[in-house]
C-alpha cells in the first residue's frame, strides 16, 4: 500500500512539474499565450503605466500607454525611474516592442480595445517639443498616439468623448492651461488629432460606459467562454450601482466659477474589473481614497467603488500606491491575494500605504506584493520593510490565468533585456471563489 501511495505521489509531482513548466521557466522566454489563457501584462517602461491584456479567445485590450514629458524638471533625476530596458527607444516604442513579442499575432498585432484611464501624461502620453511626427504629419507620437501609429486600434475608449467638457472644456486653451500637466492643451489637441486621423482609417472612439458589462467583450469566440466578462465600474463621476447597468452620480454638481468644486483628473479615472470564472481582477487608474485636510469627502472615490466591487483576487494599486490612495476600506474590502504596483516615482509606494497593504488587522491571510519599479531612494527612506513586503521589486509583471479561471500564476519578466526572459514564477494561486 505504501509503495502504491509513493508511486502516486511521484506521478503527481511529475504531472505538476510538467504543467508548471508549460506556464513559465526562469531563464527562458515566456511561453506564448494559448487559447483559454487570460494573460494580464503590466508593461514596465519606467515612464508611465501600460497594461496589455489577452483575453481567452485572443481579443486584446490595452489599458493606458503612458509616456511622461522628458522636458519635466524631474524627468532624469533620482525621483523618477529610468527608461527600461534602455534609452534607445521612446516609451511608446517599447510598448509596441513588448506587444509584438507577446501578441498572438506578433508583428501583425491588432489592439481590439484601448482604454485611457485619465488624461495625465504617465497614462496616455504627454506632448513635448521634439516629439516625432506621425507618417501623415497630422499628430506627434507619444504614448497612445505612438502605439496607435504602429499597431492598429479598433476601438478607443476614454472618459470624455465626444464633448470633452467635464469638468471643464478641455478644448479651450485658456482653461486647459490651468492643469498641473506641462503642455496640457497641446497634449489634448494632439490626442484629438490622433483620434480624428485614425478615425479615418477605421478606428472608433467611444466614451467608456460606467455600468456596462458588454462594451468590452470577446470579439472572436465569445460562445466558448461564457464565464468571461469585463465589468465597467466607473467613469468621470458615474459609479455602477451593482445592479444591471445602472449608475449614479457620485460627485456633487459643479460650479463653473468655483474650481474647488471640480474633481481633479485622478478622481475621474476609469475603473473596471475582469472576471473569468471565479477569478476577479481590479484596475482603477489613479483613483484616490485619502481625504486631505480641508478637502471635501468626495475626494474619496475608492470607498464607494470598493463597496460595489467586493472581494477580488488580484488588484492593481490605485495611483501607483501613492500616499493619497489604497485606503483602509479598499484594502479590507478587496482582500486580494496579489497586489500589483505600477510605479515610476520615489513616492511609490507611500510608507503608510505599504503598512495598510501588509496589515493582518485589515484582512487575514497571505498577500503577495509585486512592483514594476522600486527606486533606491524609496528603499533608503522606508527601509527593510520594502524587502520584507515585496516578492519582486523590478520587472514586467504578468498574471497568467489558467483556462476556466480557477488557478493563476504571477510571472516576472526581466525588463533590463529586450528579449524579456522570465526572472521568477510565483504560484499557482487559487482564485478565492474557486475554493468555495
Amino acid at each position: 500500500m505504501k509503495r502504491k501511495l509513493c508511486c502516486l505521489t511521484i506521478l503527481a509531482v511529475v504531472f505538476y512539474s510538467a504543467s508548471f513548466s508549460q506556464v513559465a521557466v526562469p531563464g527562458k522566454p515566456l511561453p506564448p499565450w494559448q487559447e483559454g489563457f487570460l494573460d494580464l501584462h503590466h508593461i514596465n517602461t519606467g515612464w508611465g503605466n501600460a497594461a496589455y491584456y489577452i483575453f481567452p479567445d485572443s481579443t486584446t485590450m490595452l489599458f493606458d500607454a503612458g509616456e511622461m514629458n522628458p522636458t519635466s524638471s524631474r524627468a532624469f533625476t533620482p525621483r523618477n525611474a529610468p527608461m527600461r530596458p534602455n534609452y534607445s527607444k521612446r516609451a511608446y516604442e517599447w510598448i509596441v516592442w513588448y506587444i509584438h513579442h507577446v501578441s498572438p499575432l506578433k508583428e501583425r498585432a491588432v489592439i481590439d480595445y484601448a482604454a485611457i484611464s485619465h488624461f495625465h501624461d504617465d497614462h496616455f502620453g504627454g506632448w513635448y517639443p521634439g516629439a516625432k511626427q506621425s507618417a501623415t504629419g497630422k499628430y506627434d507620437l507619444t504614448g497612445i498616439s505612438g502605439v496607435g501609429e504602429w499597431i492598429p486600434v479598433k476601438c478607443l475608449l476614454d472618459r470624455g468623448y465626444p464633448d470633452y467638457n467635464y469638468p471643464f472644456d478641455m478644448k479651450n486653451s485658456g482653461l486647459a492651461t490651468t492643469s498641473e500637466e506641462i503642455n496640457y492643451f497641446k497634449t489634448m489637441q494632439n490626442y484629438f488629432d490622433f483620434s480624428a486621423a485614425q478615425g479615418k482609417k477605421g478606428m472608433i472612439t467611444r466614451k467608456f460606459k460606467a455600468g456596462s458589462r458588454t462594451q468590452i467583450r470577446l470579439n472572436h469566440d465569445p460562445g466558448k467562454f461564457p464565464d468571461f466578462y469585463v465589468q465597467n465600474v466607473k467613469a468621470n463621476g458615474l459609479i455602477w450601482t451593482g445592479k444591471d447597468s445602472s449608475v449614479y452620480e457620485f460627485f456633487p454638481p459643479l460650479k463653473a466659477t468655483d474650481r474647488a468644486t471640480w474633481p481633479g483628473e485622478n478622481e475621474l479615472s476609469l475603473v473596471f474589473t475582469i472576471h473569468y470564472g471565479p477569478f476577479v481582477y481590479y484596475s482603477g487608474g489613479d483613483c484616490g481614497g485619502i481625504v486631505s485636510y480641508g478637502d471635501p469627502a468626495w475626494k474619496d472615490v475608492e470607498t464607494s467603488v470598493a463597496k460595489v466591487i467586493g472581494e477580488v483576487d488580484v488588484a492593481t494599486m490605485d495611483h501607483h500606491g501613492n500616499r493619497n490612495a489604497v485606503n483602509e476600506f479598499q484594502v479590507k474590502t478587496f482582500k486580494p491575494r496579489v497586489w500589483i504596483e505600477q510605479s515610476w516615482s520615489s513616492d511609490h509606494p507611500g510608507e503608510e500605504v505599504l503598512r495598510r497593504l501588509i496589515s493582518p488587522v485589515l484582512y487575514n491571510g497571505q498577500r503577495d506584493l509585486f512592483t514594476t519599479n522600486m527606486l533606491d531612494v524609496t528603499r533608503y527612506v522606508i527601509g527593510p520593510l520594502i524587502d520584507r513586503s515585496y516578492k519582486s521589486l523590478q520587472g514586467h509583471i504578468v498574471v497568467r490565468v489558467m483556462p476556466g479561471g480557477k488557478n493563476y500564476y504571477v510571472i516576472i519578466l526581466d525588463d533590463s533585456r529586450e528579449d524579456m526572459l522570465v526572472k521568477e514564477v510565483f504560484g499557482p494561486y487559487t482564485s478565492k471563489a474557486g475554493t468555495k
